[in-house]
């Protein structure tokens, strides 16, 4: 598909407020349609809200039209502080972190013409006499977690009024991102530059692994897990560099490729495809990233982004050879990786994406909220 082409499936809407977070509401597993609705927070308005909006197909809509179709404000709800995080419990919740240092549970009622606080913990992130932004959740229902500038940990049950465990000193250092990786662990991200792997079935407030870019210490953003492969994670950072992990193999990433000019805001592998993987910036690009297995090229040294390096880990000595991610390239998985511009120019700080089925989403600085229906996956 070439860029023009590209560019026509893309839909622009222009919101009134700078979008801090973007996410599609959850489609059920056994459904192969479309997601219809989305999410979306804002942060450094005079009120920020989380909104919520439709790009559905009304009624008598034919091909044509649906590539017309703006995102409709279905509901919205006022937010205290900055929207730090978002993100979907289930199809009928989401939660936010605030720049406030609270943590709340929305319920979006079924018509989805109305959306309501259904849960706060005020102050869950605070310092001893002033509030530390939340600064990010993760959800694996009915749990959610979240972290903060204040270094805590802290796991919740989302029908419980009360918190089920803080882990007070998890960081001395601000914790930018989290992801459940199983049910009963979690990997954070920090300021300076550490992965670290908490596992809720042990006591006490140490990781049971930390992983690290020796010497850099460069702040680490954000944090995605691949949907299949628990133990591959994706990074970026401080430096727009997007880092693949392996938690089983090392403390080391094992590839590191030139993203973006800025700070790396968000990765996402797609949910059912994760050969593909999109990430955003402040330097106001958002980027497909999709490996092929299967050809003679070396993955990540060939692509249409000529800045493009790689400087990977070679398989450990050893290693398991039965690897079947092609993001891990080590000697038993050859392939490539092309890069390809998802935005029709550069923007303002792309500050977050969500992606699902053929569906991608992204908000910005520019108080403009961008959908593409029409993804190659």
């Amino acid at each position: 598909m070439d860029m023009a082409a590209q560019m026509e499936c893309v839909n622009a809407k222009y919101v009134s407020q700078k979008i801090s977070k973007t996410r599609w509401r959850p489609v059920s597993a056994a459904s192969l349609q479309q997601p219809e609705v989305f999410s979306t927070g804002s942060w450094d308005n005079e009120n920020n809200k989380v909104c919520v909006w439709g790009v559905g197909e009304p009624a008598g809509f034919t091909m044509e039209d649906e590539l017309e179709g703006d995102p409709q404000l279905l509901c919205e709800c006022e937010h205290a502080g900055d929207v730090l995080d978002l993100q979907f419990l289930d199809q009928d919740r989401l939660v936010t972190a605030s720049s406030t240092g609270a943590v709340t549970v929305y319920k979006l009622h079924p018509d989805n013409q109305t959306l309501s606080v259904a849960h706060v913990w005020d102050r869950a992130h605070r310092y001893q006499s002033a509030n530390a932004p939340c600064t990010g959740v993760a959800c694996n229902s009915p749990e959610l977690i979240s972290v903060g500038e204040d270094g805590r940990v802290i796991l919740y049950k989302a029908d419980q009024r009360g918190i089920v465990r803080a882990i007070e000193n998890a960081d001395n250092s601000t914790i930018h991102g989290v992801t459940f990786l199983r049910t009963t662990e979690v990997l954070t991200v920090n300021s300076i530059g550490q992965l670290k792997l908490w596992d809720f079935r042990k006591q006490g407030s140490d990781p049971a692994q930390i992983l690290a870019l020796t010497g850099d210490r460069v702040p680490l953003h954000c944090v995605d897990r691949h949907p299949n492969q628990q133990h591959i994670v994706a990074t970026g950072g401080q430096d727009g560099m997007l880092c693949i992990w392996d938690v089983r193999q090392g403390n080391m990433p094992f590839s590191i490729m030139e993203a973006h000019s800025a700070e790396m805001w968000e990765v996402r592998f797609h949910p059912t495809n994760p050969d593909h993987l999109f990430t955003c910036s402040e330097d106001g690009s958002l980027l497909h990233w999709e490996t092929s297995s299967g050809s003679d090229t070396p993955l990540f040294l060939q692509g249409r982004n000529s800045s493009m390096m790689s400087r990977s880990a070679t398989a450990p000595a050893g290693g398991n050879q039965s690897l079947i991610s092609a993001w891990l390239n080590g000697d038993s998985s050859k392939g490539k990786l092309e890069t390809t511009h998802m935005l029709p120019s550069q923007t303002l700080s792309v500050n977050s994406l969500d992606v699902l089925g053929q569906c991608l989403v992204c908000g910005t600085d520019g108080e403009a909220v961008y959908v593409h229906r029409r993804v190659h996956v």
